[in-house]
């Protein structure tokens, strides 16, 4: 039903944009009194201006009562719930710890920690070696 009625929806929308885009301005009665021709002779000289407007106002209202019946569908199958109810359940929230023997990608520097006696950079808070 819900489909069926966003599909009648756009037909109308496309159709009253149309509609729209074809009727003549106020002003355009000016031009035609200046000899620029017979102004939409195929509806007669005024009845254009009756129908193209009526079938406007039809098109008009079936698109609002389109769009309040969608507005009626939406909120009648939204859960009426709040943001702030949906909490995050603290252990999501948890960070595992790394175990202390896990390897990482992380080289071992020397001087920092590290059990390297043949490295000729000396560890922090030693002063270098004078020669």
């Amino acid at each position: 039903m819900q489909t069926a009625l966003l599909a009648a929806h756009v037909i109308i929308m496309v159709v009253l944009v149309g509609l729209i885009l074809i009727q003549r301005g106020k002003g355009a009665d000016v031009g035609a009194a200046f000899g620029s021709g017979a102004s939409q002779t195929v509806f007669g000289s005024q009845g254009s201006a009756s129908f193209l407007t009526r079938t406007t106002a039809v098109l008009a209202a079936l698109f609002f009562l389109t769009s309040l019946t969608l507005a009626y569908f939406s909120i009648q199958s939204t859960d009426q719930g709040s943001v702030t109810d949906n909490v995050i359940p603290s252990v999501m929230l948890e960070v595992p710890a790394m175990p202390a023997d896990s390897p990482t990608d992380v080289p071992l520097i020397p001087g920092f920690g590290g059990s390297d006696a043949n490295s000729d950079v000396p560890a922090i808070g030693t002063a270098p070696a004078t020669e």
